[in-house]
């Protein structure tokens, strides 16, 4: 019996931090690994997702509801964002990371003087079930469900249908798209948009898990970043593959010996992965299919 709790632990906790990989990088995916664009706002992104949501759940609105509403608004001002600042900085990545570098700091410090260092939070949902002498959230459950339907539903959009090929082909080859008559700039804003309502939708997800304060959005910068350096540019071939290798080392370390070890064992891979494959998993993946 407890080598079962001790295994059904452990596949949990892999579980929950794939999907907190997974859910937490998918925005920053779209824009740094698809468009080339170095967001360090990423995070902002987020904390705006998660404080929609929870003025939303508190105001009456039904929980998914308050999600899709905290994604909405965080990819509305990310279109915002790309018009009036990104779309003057594309390939030029030193200036966009100071530019975003600038968002974040001006985002973070206008939330804490206008609602204060903490924001009253939402409940974490659905209860937890026992397992042995162990209770287990079943809301974590939903996140890895989500988790992978937002992998597919990526997919999806960006490989089988028109505004997936136009998007790909404008951040692919802008001259040639723009001469076949795609309007280039309304695809860059609807492309940063979509990645910044991914991580809109990250924060709404995550909103009952967490204290809301306006520095939440670091909690997730480095894992993102590490997800989609290991997974390289293609993030549909590189992204799940990566998460998955990430959750394995991050959940085995902190099991046995504890969060600080499996925060470095992810900082220790994604510099192996740099020196041993420049192109990420998904370059590694599509040079051995060939």
């Amino acid at each position: 019996m407890d080598l079962l709790q001790n295994v059904f632990a452990m596949l949990y906790q892999f579980g929950d931090t794939f999907a907190f990989l997974v859910i937490s990088c998918a925005g920053l995916a779209v824009i740094f690994g698809m468009m080339g664009v170095i967001n360090l706002a990423h995070g902002e992104f987020i904390m705006c997702g998660a404080y929609v949501t929870a003025s939303a759940a508190r105001a009456g609105l039904p929980l998914p509801v308050a999600i899709l509403t905290g994604a909405l608004v965080a990819g509305a001002v990310g279109m915002l964002v790309e018009r009036m600042v990104i779309r003057h900085l594309y390939h030029r990545p030193l200036d966009s990371i100071i530019a975003t570098w600038g968002i974040s700091l001006i985002a973070t410090q206008g939330v804490l003087i206008v609602l204060g260092s903490t924001m009253q939070g939402i409940g974490t949902p659905l209860g937890s079930i026992e397992v042995g002498s162990r209770s287990y959230s079943l809301y974590r459950l939903v996140l890895m469900v989500c988790a992978l339907g937002l992998l597919g539903g990526l997919y999806l959009l960006f490989y089988h249908s028109r505004f997936g090929v136009i998007a790909r082909a404008t951040i692919q080859k802008p001259h040639m798209a723009h001469a076949l008559g795609v309007n280039t700039g309304r695809m860059y804003g609807l492309t940063f948009g979509l990645g910044a309502a991914l991580a809109g939708l990250a924060g709404g997800l995550y909103a009952p898990t967490m204290t809301m304060v306006p520095t939440m959005g670091a909690t997730f910068i480095v894992e993102s970043f590490v997800t989609v350096v290991v997974g390289g540019a293609d993030i549909f071939v590189g992204a799940a593959p990566a998460a998955a290798i990430l959750a394995l080392i991050k959940a085995g370390l902190t099991a046995w010996y504890g969060q600080l070890f499996g925060q470095i064992g992810l900082l220790v891979t994604v510099i192996l992965v740099i020196r041993i494959l420049p192109g990420g998993l998904s370059g590694w993946l599509k040079g051995t299919t060939r």
